[in-house]
């Protein structure tokens, strides 16, 4: 299906205010960008973002293979959970980016009735982006929609941008996430069978098998949340390759605390909440699983004050 055709069935009951973009993690950045697309709306239009199912650098930068903060299903269901009534997911291939600012916001204009576009400041639609702020005020003057610039949100005197999530993520500041995203940083994957090592140990811990598009954070163990069946429990997660064990596979196993049941098949969510250590290698079992009981006592800790902040 081409971008004219997924634009046209989408189909409008009624006159659009749109936006456009990856909108990855859906952050607090874009939380304010959408909300002034709903305020704008008001009851006339339709709030209504046209968004991509990869980030444009695939294409224009082949063999570039970023890692996201959420899957499309995730980045969908946030960005209707901030009013956002009409959500239009195209891919960015490279025929489509060989599309012009005035070929796109033309098909903007027809197929979602478009009398409205709001963009952030540096904002470049189509090929070379020359789809700049002044190329689609022009555009709108002669198509009938007017053009809105909003400012970028910007929290410590820096823009937020999902750049600025993924360096955090990749730190382990997972703690940072609230202020940034708006909320905890989220995974979820299937349970799948693991080499039972933690069991041995006795700690035994689901595998979860992550979507590998998405960025984890950086190595370490973490005091998490696991949703299970929608129930919080608390957990201490691990990610990392365990060199106490001489392993290379970079995995992410949560040991669920006060938990019993089989979770192989599962889906399980972690919401981390903050990072307790850094990955570490010790010199055999007794030192290891010392600080295992450590760890876990740690979480506990991070994971009471949590709930207590969560309940004030």
């Amino acid at each position: 299906m081409t971008f004219r055709q997924r634009l046209a069935s989408a189909a409008p009951s009624k006159e659009t205010v749109v936006t456009v973009g990856v909108f990855d993690g859906v952050h607090e950045g874009h939380r304010h960008l959408l909300r002034q697309v709903v305020q704008l709306a008001g009851d006339q239009y339709i709030p209504t973002v046209v968004t991509f199912s990869n980030r444009p650098i695939t294409v224009l930068r082949p063999g570039t293979e970023p890692r996201y903060l959420t899957t499309l299903e995730q980045r969908i269901d946030l960005i209707k959970q901030q009013g956002i009534e009409l959500v239009v997911c195209l891919d960015f291939t490279q025929e489509f980016s060989q599309v012009t600012a005035a070929e796109f916001v033309t098909a903007l204009s027809e197929s979602l009735k478009m009398k409205g576009l709001v963009l952030g400041p540096d904002s470049a639609l189509g090929k070379g982006r020359q789809g700049d702020l002044a190329f689609m005020k022009q555009q709108g003057e002669s198509l009938g929609f007017w053009v809105q610039s909003v400012e970028p949100l910007e929290i410590e005197g820096q823009p937020v941008k999902s750049r600025r999530v993924r360096d955090a993520l990749t730190d382990g500041n997972v703690a940072a996430c609230p202020e940034l995203l708006g909320r905890n940083h989220f995974l979820s994957g299937v349970v799948v069978v693991g080499d039972q090592r933690g069991r041995t140990l006795g700690f035994p811990t689901a595998n979860i098998e992550v979507d590998p598009q998405l960025l984890l954070p950086g190595d370490g163990i973490y005091a998490t949340w696991a949703i299970i069946d929608g129930q919080r429990h608390q957990a201490a997660t691990s990610i990392g390759v365990r060199p106490t064990f001489d392993l290379t596979q970079r995995l992410v196993e949560v040991f669920i605390m006060d938990f019993s049941a089989d979770l192989y098949g599962k889906t399980v969510g972690i919401e981390f909440i903050k990072k307790v250590r850094d990955q570490e290698k010790f010199d055999g079992l007794d030192s290891l699983i010392k600080q295992i009981n450590q760890d876990v006592d740690d979480c506990r800790q991070v994971l009471a004050q949590s709930r207590s902040h969560d309940n004030a």
